[in-house]
């Protein structure tokens, strides 16, 4: 329930939280009273609070993952009343407050759901697939040394404004959890996306996007249905067109494939 309201009144809450011990362990919710809270501060920061009160008594805090809190690294993913990252749109977990939920609220709180991302520990699951697709095809080969001047590669500015777009994938998960087949499609064409609009992805172009698409089918993530939960999830609006221009992308680098190899295969019979 969003309340979103500036008052000074502190407030109360009943937790619904996902505790599971590890990735081969049964899991289940339990529920925790989170009184007395300061409705400026974090979600994360009320867990915190409630994580302290455990300890005190000798239970288990509840592990959540969390590195930044500015809402820029994606690690603090988590379903928030079944919405990845909770009720706002554009805005990761660590910068969800508690002012956005009514005094005596109920709130749940589960990791991200999909065959590809396993529990580690109650809320904190393992996204290292996303690091495995960035790794089949996720740079780009170029020089490095000193940086060049801004004006050496003239680039259209539509162009430039769509690759910082595309760029601005966190990697956080929220597309895979929101989405009903568990598809990374939206990270894999904003991945993509960021180089293919930009000269210096241009010798890769090819294989990027074919490594890319079958390292995520390898590692079971789902079809893109095009309902855009993805979208709407994502805390830095990454734009379904993403998906869209890579498919675009990955049928032209088939062709070119099928056709270079069967060129080959005949100049070799040949």
């Amino acid at each position: 329930m969003v309340a979103e309201t500036s008052s000074t009144k502190n407030i109360s809450v009943t937790l619904k939280v996902w505790r599971q011990a590890g990735p081969d362990k049964p899991g289940k919710f339990e529920t925790y009273q989170a009184k007395d809270l300061n409705p400026n501060m974090s979600l994360l920061e009320m867990l915190d609070v409630v994580n302290d009160e455990l300890e005190r008594k000798g239970e288990d805090p509840i592990a959540f993952a969390h590195d930044c809190r500015e809402g820029i690294c994606g690690t603090c993913s988590m379903v928030i009343d079944g919405k990845p990252h909770g009720p706002h749109k554009g805005v990761a977990t660590c910068q969800t407050y508690m002012r956005s939920f009514a005094d005596g609220a109920t709130i749940t709180l589960e990791p991200f759901r999909a065959k590809a991302f396993p529990v580690i520990k109650d809320l904190i699951t393992d996204r290292s697939a996303f690091d495995l697709i960035q790794q089949a095809g996720g740079f780009i080969s170029i020089r490095t040394g000193a940086a060049q001047d801004a004006n050496a590669t003239p680039i259209p500015k539509d162009n430039a404004d769509l690759a910082m777009d595309a760029a601005a994938c966190i990697g956080c998960g929220a597309c895979v959890a929101a989405c009903k087949n568990s598809s990374a499609m939206l990270f894999v064409s904003a991945k993509v996306g960021q180089y293919a609009l930009l000269p210096q992805g241009q010798p890769e172009r090819d294989s990027r996007v074919l490594n890319m698409v079958a390292k995520m089918d390898e590692l079971g993530f789902g079809n893109c249905t095009n309902q855009y939960e993805c979208s709407a999830a994502c805390p830095k609006s990454i734009s379904h067109d993403f998906i869209a221009r890579m498919n675009r992308d990955y049928i032209a680098a088939s062709f070119r494939q099928a056709f270079t190899a069967k060129s080959t295969s005949t100049a070799g019979g040949a």
